[in-house]
């Protein structure tokens, strides 16, 4: 699938300091990328040929077309 293809995902920070981790597909997970958003800063992201899975740490509403989910700290 590509990039263009995949499905958006919407990450609010409800407080400060919300780390989003991007991690690498393949036979070896690394993180690849990683941001930290400021409380009400918005981040979207998808999941690409690069990236398998998506780790948020903090308090965070993250919103995908599966419905909205609430992190809790």
């Amino acid at each position: 699938m590509s990039a263009s293809e995949s499905d958006y995902i919407v990450i609010k920070a409800k407080a400060q300091g919300v780390q989003v981790i991007g991690l690498t597909r393949g036979t070896d997970t690394k993180f690849h990328h990683t941001e930290k958003l400021d409380k009400n800063e918005v981040l979207i992201v998808q999941f690409t040929d690069h990236t398998s899975a998506i780790k948020i740490r903090g308090n965070a509403t993250v919103t995908t077309k599966h419905g909205v989910i609430e992190t809790e700290t």
